[in-house]
């Protein structure tokens, strides 16, 4: 018998908050409570003064693997994401070659199952990611996947989107999930079309390119009674549309990204392409928006979308270097920082986004992800210390790559634990 006793901690999840130590055996709570004496031979965490959440949940995360560990793979990757307090991620499917095929799905689910944390994978709406041709939905579904999508491309064409509904419709628990950026709009664009770009001389992206393919799918989720989750949500209009959409019964949720909650298309005026990513920074008005759909849960979860890249191909001129930034170890840190504590949004509202709400969305609660924590539960832990501050270091940091827009950012918020089915993959801010 292995058991483990997270002890001095305040216990935040779905059901609330309180005061609680949390014993584990053999990988599962079985109780939960004060003053709990650990038995003969147990391992202690000390969690005093730390809140014990379930274990967090990113839905979109770049491990690079298969086609470009130069820039990451899933075993850093995992490690990265267990720092910041992940017990489980999904990989996004634009890979080299993509995630349309079972072999290739299964390859990287192996991969997963060696590394600091659950390994899960989105798989390809279409061939190829070419947005043509349905890729195997079925056979893809019988490996577990959940969720697809052609994220990094949009599915531009309405009637294979629409095809994609209606046999996703007949997969329980499966949700297509969209890069929303009508291609028409946003080719040759680098960044957020607006006042900075136009100052910069730089081409932009209009948020019209997303709110447009999101109007369009909602109304295909309409339709066809199909599930919806628009990925990095962005823009003011995007989140109004989801707003009416849900009132109206529709079944969609969304999520958005710590960096378009918190930056602006003025970062990109030093032209340095960490800034850049798609969907680009927007205005100071979206970011307002944005966090006001946090807040009363028109997006339902905070999701990274991870993007390492390697130092050659990222220092590059912004025009030519590629769209994304490192995200799982520090996005807690960042929302606790930049939202919990400013008072922008509850403790519980930001655990909820980051954890138990993306958990539901990719049905990994069913895989114990996501709490709550109660005894008969898996052991799938995080413990934050709200009070620990911090500067990121980009060369410090568990990912391959380096390409990150907090470099010397003060954070409030760092993660102690981190605990696999009952297993401390970190221990004491460090990879146990």
């Amino acid at each position: 018998m292995s058991e483990l006793l997270v002890s001095g901690g305040r216990v935040l999840d779905a059901a609330g908050e309180r005061t609680a130590d949390v014993r584990v055996v053999d990988g599962t709570v079985v109780e939960v409570g004060p003053g709990l004496s650990p038995g003969a031979g147990a391992l202690v965490l000390d969690a005093s003064g730390a809140i014990v959440t379930p274990g967090l949940v990113d839905l979109q995360v770049h491990f690079r693997e298969p086609g470009r560990e130069d820039a990451e793979d899933v075993e850093h990757g995992a490690r990265a994401a267990a720092l910041g307090g992940c017990t489980a991620v999904v990989c996004m499917p634009n890979t080299e070659p993509p995630l349309d095929d079972a072999a290739v799905v299964e390859a990287v689910l192996a991969r997963g199952r060696r590394s600091a944390c659950d390994v899960r994978v989105a798989g390809c709406i279409t061939k190829g990611r070419a947005g043509r041709e349905l890729a195997p939905l079925g056979e893809l579904y019988d490996l577990g996947v959940r969720i697809f999508t052609d994220d990094g491309d949009c599915v531009a064409d309405a009637g294979v989107m629409r095809r994609a509904f209606e046999y996703a419709s007949a997969l329980p628990g499966a949700v297509l999930a969209q890069h929303a950026e009508d291609p028409a709009l946003v080719r040759g664009g680098h960044m957020n079309e607006g006042e900075w770009s136009a100052r910069l001389g730089i081409p932009g992206r209009p948020a019209e390119a997303e709110s447009t393919i999101v109007a369009r799918d909602l109304a295909l989720a309409r339709l066809t009674g199909g599930r919806y989750h628009v990925l990095h949500l962005s823009s003011a209009q995007s989140a109004q549309l989801v707003r009416e959409a849900r009132a109206q019964g529709v079944r969609v949720t969304a999520e958005c990204t710590p960096q378009h909650l918190v930056l602006t298309d003025e970062a990109c005026a030093t032209f340095d392409p960490v800034f850049k990513m798609n969907p680009p920074l927007r205005t100071a008005r979206d970011v307002e928006a944005l966090r006001g759909a946090l807040a009363d849960g028109t997006i339902d979860a905070i999701a990274t979308d991870h993007a390492p890249h390697a130092p050659e191909t990222k220092e590059q001129p912004f025009e030519e270097a590629p769209p994304g930034m490192l995200g799982v170890e520090t996005a807690l840190a960042v929302v606790w920082t930049t939202l919990v504590e400013p008072g922008v949004v509850s403790p519980a509202r930001a655990l909820e986004a980051l954890s138990w709400a993306p958990a539901r969305i990719a049905g990994l609660d069913a895989a114990g992800h996501g709490g709550p924590v109660e005894p008969g539960r898996p052991a799938n832990l995080c413990v934050f210390d709200p009070a620990h501050s911090w500067v990121v270091d980009a060369h410090a940091l568990a990912s391959k790559s380096r390409n990150t827009p907090w470099e010397g950012w003060k954070l409030t918020g760092k993660v102690r634990h981190t605990i696999l089915r009952g297993r401390p993959t970190v221990r004491d801010g460090a990879l146990a």
